[in-house]
């Protein structure tokens, strides 16, 4: 029996041991997309405690504290941050199976030095090592990023931001870590929320372009996205119910954008058009501009409503969707393919169930423009643990090409959060170590490190054309 997290934790082979520990565990981290706030890198921003960095705004958290039957007050209400650490602390030691247990537990080791367990009766001596380690020199967010060996971070941005953070950090010779932004226009895409009106105003306003049409939208992105590509954007995001396909002339999708400026109300099947209509001239710009263009979908989300009118969006009420029709999707892809607008793109799915789907997919679109040109993006969200992981990987290994996957990512609003990288690194070498062992993929440990190295860092790089800063 291995001792708990030892250092070949998760490593069951001596083929998966010598490809982490001599390839994998030395390799950068290309994080090309994550929730963290460029100003708080800028400012060195530095934690009280444990339970600011931990707790703040974990949704992942939230709701396991909320499954244990935790009172809101030691969630997101006005308890103190020791009590609500406490709270944690209890509730963790009981997380047998859940990612979260092994997630802190990574983080403590590698970030505070802790190699013990955290629960009731060690709490508060946690507490206190973690107040004490973040006082100290380096602990501010720019050492926690250098501790992880970030290479580049791309953070998500809406396209009326100033990425005033990002220029300050990209002229700032002392801090190595890439911070890019990343374009995501979801607002202005989601024509049938109630505060749609009010946000082309702001769009109107930074863009100098007036909106009173679609095709001024139009021009007033492509004012934006010339000022994020001059500031190193390479990638694009977009949250989505589903990719859907429902074509429509553009006299219909001016008439629909028309009616919704006047304040009057669309139908699910003109929003439909709509998005339709947005998402094919966004891919066109994508491809113009040489930017990866990723779509996240299977989501349905903030589903307590009283909840919602509480705390708002993201706070751990979303859950999987199971409706994405996959035939939508791939006349979407096609209605691109056929007039070469394509861009390289990576397809993520909340529900698990959807692997097979994407991989198929992808295979209808690759093309020698780059390597897995269609990606089958990492496991995200409710997938991220050892079994959602592991699924994806056999999933893309099996109808895909393992061996040009971009890797993980962390979609993470904490600066604690890149063990995450680790906790996938592992995984990936046990199971191609496994593999090996079993006789389904001969013992070449130039050509496996080669590939561990690619999935891990080298892939990424290449295929969002990523320079290392400086």
């Amino acid at each position: 029996m291995q001792a708990f997290m030892n250092r070949d934790f998760l490593l069951t082979t001596e083929t998966a041991r010598a490809l982490y520990h001599d390839v994998a565990a030395k390799c950068p981290i290309i994080d090309y997309h994550c929730h963290i706030q460029p100003r708080e890198i800028w400012e060195d921003l530095r934690y009280e405690n444990i339970a600011r960095v931990w707790l703040g705004g974990d949704h992942y958290k939230w709701r396991l504290m909320r499954a244990a039957g935790v009172p809101e007050r030691y969630v997101t209400g006005g308890a103190s941050d020791w009590e609500k650490f406490e709270k944690w602390a209890h509730v963790l030691e009981r997380a047998i199976g859940n990612p979260l247990y092994h997630w802190s537990h990574l983080e403590l080791r590698r970030f505070f030095g802790y190699e013990g367990v955290l629960g009731a009766k060690t709490a508060r001596e946690v507490w206190e090592l973690c107040a004490e380690r973040l006082q100290s020199p380096g602990y501010g967010v720019r050492g926690l990023i250098g501790m992880s060996n970030v290479e580049t971070i791309c953070t998500t941005d809406d396209p009326v931001d100033s990425l005033e953070w990002h220029r300050r950090l990209a002229a700032d010779p002392t801090f190595p870590t890439a911070v890019l932004p990343a374009w995501r226009p979801d607002r202005a895409m989601n024509l049938e929320k109630p505060d749609y009106p009010d946000y082309l105003a702001r769009l109107s306003e930074c863009s100098g372009v007036a909106i009173d049409g679609f095709a001024a939208l139009k021009d007033a992105f492509r004012v934006r996205m010339a000022f994020f590509a001059e500031n190193g954007c390479r990638l694009s995001d977009h949250a989505l119910s589903r990719i859907c396909h429902v074509p429509a002339s553009e006299k219909e999708v001016e008439a629909i954008f028309q009616r919704r400026l006047s304040g009057a109300g669309v139908t699910d099947s003109e929003v439909a058009k709509f998005k339709t209509a947005f998402m094919l001239f966004a891919a066109r710009e994508y491809r113009r501009l040489d930017w990866t263009m990723q779509l996240h979908y299977g989501c349905v989300r903030d589903n307590n409503p009283t909840m919602f009118r509480r705390l708002g969006p993201d706070s751990g009420y979303d859950a999987i969707d199971n409706f994405a029709p996959s035939a939508e999707a791939a006349a979407f892809l096609g209605a691109l393919e056929d007039t070469r607008e394509l861009p390289r793109t990576i397809l993520y799915s909340l529900n698990p169930a959807d692997n097979p789907v994407i991989d198929a997919l992808c295979g209808c679109f690759q093309s020698d423009e780059a390597v897995g040109k269609l990606q089958h993006g990492s496991a995200w969200w409710f997938n991220d643990h050892f079994d959602g992981m592991v699924d994806q990987l056999r999933s893309l290994a099996s109808i895909g090409s393992l061996g040009g996957f971009v890797g993980m990512l962390t979609a993470s609003r904490s600066f604690l959060s890149y063990p995450g990288d680790e906790y996938f690194r592992r995984i990936l070498c046990r199971l191609i170590g496994e593999w090996v062992e079993q006789g389904m993929f001969p013992k070449d440990l130039d050509l496996l490190a080669e590939i561990v190295r690619g999935v891990s860092a080298d892939n990424a790089r290449r295929y969002f054309g990523f320079a290392r800063k400086g």
